[in-house]
């Protein structure tokens, strides 16, 4: 069995090297030399590449599966990558997450056996990460890219189908061992781990669109607007384009039109195949309904996918049975609101009375 200060040294180095499920539109920060060598060393500590594989195991399983593991490991995560402690910041993610685990709980009762820990780190890209025992963190530039609480959730909820499925663990896994092996055969063990680590994390594509798949499926048992499943990366491609921000030869992330056509499929089924939108313009059983003016920090196309959103919704929910109405500017289905319109948009008293000719077709 390994000595405890290697266990810490384990934690610090496994940390370090962020064995993470990262969202493709962002990088966990890189290892620093320091951290590279203190993984060296463990390594070297082995004996051999089956002995060292069967530790290391021993290891991942300890931090994932301990309440002591993972909180060693929660604190080596905030020495590597700091801690923002901004109180409204922490203050808006404590809600997300709170609604977030009511939400998974609905469908994955095994959440409250090993709640989520989270902290939002200094880094300033767009980016959030799962990691080892249920360890999250969210960069503080995440909150500067999105301006809306349901985009967040859609990025978390995606963190969380990675953590439920325990993908963390198995990449680590998965990604670790043809390295050690290597060692048999006289190969850089090092250079392997942070070759499989440092770039894919051993997360397979598969996973990904499992997390994404999950992440829908939570999204429409909270209160969220399952419109910013695809909305979210609409701006993302807006922001930063198609290509996700580390896409090389051995990245498995899909890529971010993908990933919003995907979402938006589910949309049209989740309204029962009432509602769709393509390229930003809103149909309702296949006729346009509207074309969201650009408002509110989003563009046309991203709104688009939140008026889809509220449609799906309703269609699904059974409020389609109702008359669209007029409530200020904003235009309702029954007791679920369509869009809130702005000046730049049509009426809301002509988009209820279109809504009304098109709903029941």
């Amino acid at each position: 069995m390994m000595k405890r200060s290697l266990r810490q040294k384990m934690a610090a180095g496994l940390a370090a090297v962020a064995l993470a499920c990262p969202l493709s539109i962002g990088m966990a920060p890189a290892p620093t030399a320091e951290a590279g060598d203190m993984l060296g060393n463990i390594l070297g500590a082995a004996v051999g590449g089956a002995v060292y594989s069967a530790q290391l195991n021993k290891e991942i399983n300890y931090i994932n599966n301990t309440e002591e593991g993972r909180n060693e490991y929660f604190a080596e995560m905030k020495k590597q990558y700091g801690v923002n402690d901004d109180w409204s910041l922490n203050n808006r993610l404590d809600g997300i997450m709170t609604n977030l685990t009511a939400a998974i709980g609905q469908v994955d009762g095994s959440i409250y056996d090993k709640p989520y820990q989270y902290f939002i780190n200094k880094d300033d890209s767009f980016n959030a990460f799962c990691t080892l025992g249920h360890n999250m963190s969210v960069n503080q530039g995440l909150f500067n890219y999105i301006d809306n609480d349901d985009e967040i959730a859609v990025v978390l909820g995606h963190e969380m189908g990675h953590g439920q499925k325990d993908h963390p663990a198995k990449g680590a896994k998965r990604s670790i061992g043809p390295a050690v092996l290597s060692a048999a055969t006289g190969g850089s063990v090092l250079g392997n781990i942070a070759a499989n680590l440092w770039n894919n994390r051993g997360i397979t594509r598969p996973m990904e669109w499992e997390a994404d798949n999950l992440a829908f499926d939570y999204i429409t048992h909270s209160n969220y607007n399952p419109g910013a499943t695809a909305a979210i990366w609409q701006r993302v491609i807006e922001k930063m384009g198609d290509n996700n921000a580390f896409s090389n030869s051995v990245s498995d992330h899909p890529g971010n039109a993908e990933r919003r056509d995907n979402y938006e499929k589910k949309l049209q089924g989740y309204s029962n195949y009432h509602v769709a939108v393509k390229n930003g313009v809103v149909t309702v059983n296949k006729q346009n309904f509207c074309t969201p003016a650009a408002a509110g920090g989003m563009s046309s196309k991203e709104r688009a996918y939140f008026v889809e959103g509220n449609l799906a919704a309703a269609f699904h929910n059974g409020h389609n049975k109702s008359t669209a109405t007029v409530s200020g500017n904003t235009v309702m289905l029954g007791a679920q609101p369509i869009i809130t319109c702005t000046a730049d948009d049509e009426s809301a008293s002509v988009l209820a009375e279109r809504l009304n000719s098109l709903k029941d077709k």
